[in-house]
């Protein structure tokens, strides 16, 4: 059971980063901070679920990166490619269903 709670947190880890990026493009740390104040503090993955998650969205095309320096600190900056678009809406389209599926059991009487 702990396993499937797993591959939940690390989609909607994914699903979160990439709605974030792409309304605008923004470094890890600070997709770290906007998740965790989005939901309240009900979510809040760290740094280290984060950044391996960006490094493997890069990595299959889904995001693209530049290093910015903004105020003397030099950040690496993602956003969102056009196949990052495209997994996102799947991803979305998914998770709607899901959950209107689980709202149904959760609500039945």
């Amino acid at each position: 059971m702990a396993s499937d709670f797993s591959a939940l947190s690390s989609g909607l880890s994914e699903l979160m980063v990439l709605r974030l990026l792409q309304r605008q493009e923004m470094y890890g740390y600070e997709i770290v901070q906007a998740i965790a104040e989005r939901t309240a503090q009900v979510l809040s993955p760290g740094e280290g679920v984060v950044y391996p998650l960006l490094h493997a969205l890069e990595k299959s095309g889904a995001l693209k990166s530049r290093r910015k320096t903004v105020g003397g600190r030099s950040r690496i900056y993602y956003s969102l490619t056009a196949r990052g678009a495209k997994r996102l809406a799947a991803m979305a389209d998914h998770w709607s269903a899901l959950n209107g599926a689980v709202g149904m059991v959760l609500h039945a009487v």
